[in-house]
């Protein structure tokens, strides 16, 4: 059992929180809540207070309240047994009294100690919803900030936008439509642009060819903003747009990718520079890996931009979201339509869309979203497995994971089994061979061969902790790799050949939290090899502040990673974890080999399980 236990009598929360659905902080705030507003408060309206506060906590920005019996607490596990003990039958209020009592709440209408009107009842087509007020406040802002930005559209030549998308792609194609053009056009012609596509779709190569059209349309002295989520993520992307092609297609004026954090002007107190008093400069913005965004970052960039500035979010919205709460990317794409429906003129008469997207791809692009399809990545079996997993549909994953052996080249995916020695064999082989790659490069000082090796392999797993996480599986990784080349591995100080992972950033050296490494000979001593782009950066390990050996990492920090193989640990089936957006950003991490270590259970369990993320966002709400 996870959750932790209230020292103190918690009331009416006390069976909820030993029961594993409130967590001690959860019961705390609640009850302080309570106690600043000065007015009698029941246990209901305990109750729901903790359950916004826990929503938050589990990353949804609200709770429905029509659910709340679904909710299903972790069950505590008898200390000598590995079997669970039975699930405790908790006395849910009951919705419709619970709305009402929240309907005439101080905690709603007002406490009478002052201003404090700590939560929001709203309505929605998904029932009434309870918020805590600031993250009802956040995805209003975001609602209504979106809509004035789809009340009118850039002024636009359609020949000159033409002739700008045709020097930067080429002529087109009659016998391929090219959606990569058509997201050129969009953006030109949208003050708000979605650009969604799962790994490998060219995303990033999009984004580069849109800012060359972008200069060409609005001048060489045109202002770009990139940003992204996180510090790795802005170098990534700043790599990828500096790797764009040297010649007349290229920028004028390469802009610095930053996060989103630094482009607002984050102070160490927790505020930010930029907002609706200070707006930014940028003609364009660009937000990449969007899907790692948090509602109340969106809604702080979103008033720090002027009226005129476009906007484009990047990002695949079947990721794991963000770790804070929301998940704005995938609301963005999935929200019910708005607008007019109508496609402006001029993107028509540039994308020529008709035929070439569904009507309801048709509505999206005039509501700014336009999804990138062709895989560049993988393809075969890892294609096809992924789109299976992002329909939710286990029987056909299983078909193909479990089915015949595809033709020796292809890109695979195999089910192997977590207790059977000989089935692990194909993982020990893999793991040795990159070991001895990365120990034969590096011992030779080739920092090029080295980074290369690295990303050959790589054991992902779902949690830090336990047998099937991270720690279990490096004792296993680094046993093999020490009876296989040699070993203990040395107590202190590192070794040629040792892989490094990045534990926060360090803007300085261009290194950033969750980038990996690897140490090399350097003479007498070592150095530390870091891939940026087509660069290598080389730095001394007094450089390296905060790093740690990786012989396996968990699935959330490969975020934004690609190898050529990737082993996945898949946990227990009752693990809270196990997803479908897990699953699918692990197998998509690949790029020719998915071998997924767990049982039939466990895989269909992650198939038909989401994460469960409650938001307003994807649709209109009012004051219940």
């Amino acid at each position: 059992m996870n959750a932790q236990r209230v020292a103190a009598d918690a009331g009416a929360l006390a069976i909820f929180n030993e029961a594993g659905v409130f967590a001690a902080a959860d019961v705390h705030v609640a009850r302080r809540i309570a106690d600043l507003s000065g007015a009698p408060i029941s246990d209901d309206e305990l109750i729901a207070t903790a359950l916004a506060v826990r929503a938050v906590r589990t990353g949804s920005t609200c709770v429905p309240l029509r659910s709340i019996g679904d909710i299903v607490p972790e069950p505590p596990r008898d200390e000598d047994s590995d079997a669970p003990a039975e699930p405790v039958e908790l006395p849910w209020p009951d919705p419709e009294q619970l709305v009402s009592a929240l309907r005439s709440s101080p905690l709603v209408t007002g406490c009478p100690s002052g201003p404090l009107r700590p939560l929001a009842l709203m309505t929605s087509i998904d029932g009434p919803l309870l918020y805590l007020r600031k993250y009802f406040r956040q995805e209003q802002t975001i609602r209504e900030i979106l809509a004035r930005r789809r009340e009118s559209r850039p002024a636009v030549d359609p020949a000159a936008l033409a002739g700008a998308i045709e020097a930067v792609f080429g002529p087109v194609n009659p016998a391929e439509y090219d959606r990569q053009r058509a997201a050129a056009a969009l953006a030109a012609t949208s003050w708000t642009t979605v650009l969604a596509g799962g790994p490998g779709t060219g995303k990033t190569y999009t984004v580069a060819r849109i800012l060359a059209v972008m200069e060409r349309l609005l001048g060489d002295d045109v202002r770009i903003g990139l940003c992204a989520p996180t510090g790795r993520a802005a170098a990534q992307m700043q790599a990828s747009i500096n790797d764009y092609p040297s010649d007349e297609h290229a920028l004028h004026h390469a802009p610095t990718a930053t996060t989103v954090h630094r482009l607002l002007g984050w102070r160490p107190d927790g505020t930010f520079s930029r907002g609706a008093g200070n707006r930014l400069p940028y003609d364009v913005v660009v937000v990449d890996e969007t899907s790692m965004l948090a509602v109340t970052m969106m809604s702080r960039l979103l008033e720090s931009l002027r009226d005129d500035t476009r906007l484009i979010l990047v990002g695949d919205p079947h990721q794991l979201a963000s770790v804070d709460a929301g998940a704005v990317l995938a609301d963005l794409v999935e929200r019910e339509e708005s607008g007019d429906g109508q496609l402006s003129p001029e993107f028509t008469a540039v994308a020529d869309p008709a035929g070439h997207f569904s009507a309801a791809e048709e509505r999206a692009l005039a509501d700014g979203v336009i999804t990138l399809q062709r895989g560049h990545r993988y393809g075969g079996q890892i294609s096809d497995v992924a789109e299976a997993v992002k329909a939710g549909d286990a029987d056909r994953v299983l078909e193909l994971v479990t089915g015949p052996p595809v033709p020796a080249g292809e890109p695979r995916v195999v089910l192997l089994d977590p207790d059977d020695p000989g089935e692990l064999d194909e993982v020990r082989d893999q793991v040795v061979a990159w070991a001895q790659q990365l120990r034969s490069a590096a011992g030779a000082g080739d920092a090029r061969g080295a980074l290369e090796a690295l990303v050959t392999h790589r054991v992902l797993c779902a949690h830090r902790d336990g047998r099937y996480g991270v720690s279990g599986w490096t004792r296993r990784i680094t046993g093999w790799i020490a009876e296989a080349l040699g070993g203990p591995f040395p107590a202190s100080g590192w070794y040629p050949g040792e892989p490094l992972l990045v534990n926060a950033n360090d803007p300085t050296h261009r290194i950033f939290n969750g980038d990996s490494g690897v140490v090399l000979a350097d003479g007498d001593g070592v150095s530390v090899a870091f891939g940026r782009g087509e660069d290598v950066v080389l730095l001394h390990p007094s450089q390296v502040s905060d790093s740690s050996p990786v012989y396996a990492m968990t699935i959330h920090r490969s975020q934004g990673s690609q190898f050529g193989a990737v082993t996945v640990v898949l946990p227990d089936t009752g693990a809270e974890l196990l997803t479908k957006e897990l699953l699918y950003t692990a197998v998509t991490r690949a790029r020719h080999t998915v071998r997924i270590v767990g049982t039939e259970e466990s895989l269909r369990a992650a198939v038909e399980r989401s994460v469960q993320r409650a938001s307003g966002l994807g649709s209109s709400v009012r004051e219940l």
